[in-house]
């Protein structure tokens, strides 16, 4: 069987899945985006919470509709195909494109290069030492997912469920010693006033950006195990974890800090167990840190390299990035094609710029997906459905106009920056046109049936 011919082998079980949708979105955001919450919610914990849970809901909601999504659609690239499928191959390329040139590649390099800073929280690292561990992190990842999905699979497992462990552990003895809530100031305003609900909007755009990542697991479909049961029911299981896990540590904060301390800072979790521990205790936080990054960015090698195997496939992407390694029987190149461009972004430093110009565009395809499945019901009615979307249309909707939301506070409060990266996205057309001119004829069939 030649590289070019074999397929991608079905060895990811639930959990496995559960775990790439929580490994994925835990980053180090949690440990800092809180704090700014609450400045934005003019330091009132209700609003505070509240954001937080609206906007877990919202992922949720997406999450539901990728769900059917993929039951109806379990192969690999997931979001790539749910878009071709429904609106055509040029929007989807384009996403595809944006994801391996900026997101996909700009996150991990963005993740290589931040651990690096707080590794250096144990270790004094000079500039040239810094880029050269950022590159090594991303070599070794890259090592582990060449040489097997489960193995990759194995090392998420792990190191997702240290960091969750961690995280629970922290939250519990933030809570069981602070005594942050008996000083508290009231929860709730007397008055909603435009300048709290301007704040909660702002709040609700960076909390939506701290619970994104949960779509790579819809990469890896073509390699899950009953993928029209496992998918669905993954993508409900990790986001609602997600949103457990957020709450929890954002009322340890508080039981840590109170309000008035915990917005002081812009590290809320190494300050809040430093006031309770010690400075000693404090720098287990920079370790949970550390694998809590190594984690995320396992997660994105596992399952976006996916996506450019599934672009190859159809003929408008290198060929080469849609073999099948003869041996490991994963997407090989691919891993290593989009792991060396991420050791470019974080050796030049390009990354910031990058992800700032066109990461916001992420979220044109995220809607795009989600109004997938308006389109395909309607262009295939009869089409098996193994799981539908709880309370369409709203469900679906309700996600698509909060990632609408998203793409629109980003052009009204730096259009400039907007409209940079809405061009970069748009360099991918002649792209597409150039391929599309090479390659064969482009199945674009659903399947509606597992091989």
């Amino acid at each position: 069987m030649t590289t070019s011919h074999r397929t991608l082998e079905r060895t990811l079980g639930t959990w496995d899945l559960v775990l790439i949708v929580v490994g994925t979105v835990i980053g180090s955001g949690i440990f800092i985006v809180p704090a700014t919450v609450l400045r934005q919610t003019g330091g009132l914990l209700g609003p505070a919470l509240l954001v937080w849970l609206v906007a877990g809901v919202l992922s949720l909601l997406g999450a539901l509709t990728y769900g059917e999504l993929g039951a109806s659609r379990p192969d690999a690239g997931g979001l790539y195909v749910y878009i071709r499928d429904a609106f055509g191959p040029l929007p989807a390329f384009l996403y595809g494109w944006t994801k391996f040139f900026v997101i996909s590649a700009g996150s991990a390099a963005t993740l290589a290069v931040a651990f690096t800073s707080y590794l250096q929280q144990f270790v004094a690292l000079s500039p040239l030492a810094a880029k050269a561990i950022a590159i090594a992190m991303l070599a070794v990842i890259a090592a582990v997912n060449v040489r097997g999905t489960r193995q990759g699979a194995r090392v998420q497992n792990l190191s997702t469920g240290l960091k969750v462990a961690a995280i629970l552990v922290m939250s519990v003895a933030l809570l069981s010693r602070g005594v942050g809530f008996a000083s508290a100031p009231a929860a709730w305003p007397d008055a909603w006033s435009g300048g709290l609900l301007s704040g909660i909007g702002l709040a609700m755009i960076g909390v939506l950006w701290a619970y994104e990542g949960w779509q790579y697991v819809t990469f890896s479909a073509g390699e899950a195990r009953d993928a029209q049961r496992t998918l669905p029911r993954a993508l409900l299981v990790g986001t609602a974890v997600l949103i457990a896990i957020y709450l929890l540590a954002n009322v340890g904060y508080v039981a840590a800090l109170g309000v008035d301390g915990a917005q002081r800072t812009d590290r809320v979790a190494a300050t809040a167990v430093a006031a309770l521990y010690g400075g000693a205790a404090g720098k287990l936080i920079a370790a949970v840190i550390l694998v809590s990054m190594f984690s995320a960015t396992n997660g994105l090698t596992l399952t976006a390299p996916r996506l450019f195997y599934a672009m190859a496939r159809d003929g408008v992407f290198f060929r080469k990035l849609g073999e099948v390694h003869p041996r490991f029987g994963t997407p090989a190149v691919s891993i290593l094609a989009g792991t060396a461009w991420a050791m470019v972004l974080a050796a030049s430093g390009t990354f910031e710029q990058l992800l700032t110009y066109v990461v916001f565009a992420g979220w044109i395809f995220y809607g795009l997906g989600a109004a997938a499945v308006f389109a395909l019901r309607k262009k295939e009615p009869d089409a098996p459905r193994p799981f539908r979307v709880p309370g369409y249309p709203v469900t679906p909707a309700l996600f698509v106009l909060a990632a609408a939301a998203i793409v629109v506070n980003a052009m009204i409060s730096a259009p400039g920056r907007a409209a940079v990266g809405l061009l970069g996205v748009a360099t991918g057309v002649p792209a597409y046109f150039l391929w599309r001119r090479r390659a064969v004829v482009i199945d674009t069939t659903p399947r509606t049936s597992l091989p």
